[in-house]
């Protein structure tokens, strides 16, 4: 794995995971480039739905293992964790 390319929330919740086979984690992948074919077979495989076309970021729930494998390849920049956002206006009720 090449943590290099690895935000630290997604490191951190790497750790987390007890089944590296199970999909539990829901990231952002950033691609260099659009996708090659087979490039774009990869991302599909690993998870991520719908076209690849000319897009670079894309969002997939990964297996610890998948994020490994996606980590390795070249065509990939950075993998981030997304997370849960709220309004700013959102407040939330003091006790």
């Amino acid at each position: 794995m090449d943590y290099q390319k690895i935000d630290t929330a997604l490191a951190a919740a790497l750790d987390d995971v007890q089944d590296p086979e199970k999909r539990a984690l829901t990231v952002f992948i950033h691609t260099a480039h659009a996708p090659s074919t087979a490039e774009a077979a990869i991302l599909k495989r690993l998870g991520v739905r719908g076209d690849t076309g000319a897009r670079q970021v894309f969002t997939a729930t990964l297996s610890p293992h998948a994020i490994a494998e996606l980590s390795d390849q070249p065509w990939v920049r950075y993998l981030q964790l997304s997370r849960k956002l709220r309004l700013l206006n959102d407040e939330q009720p003091r006790t």
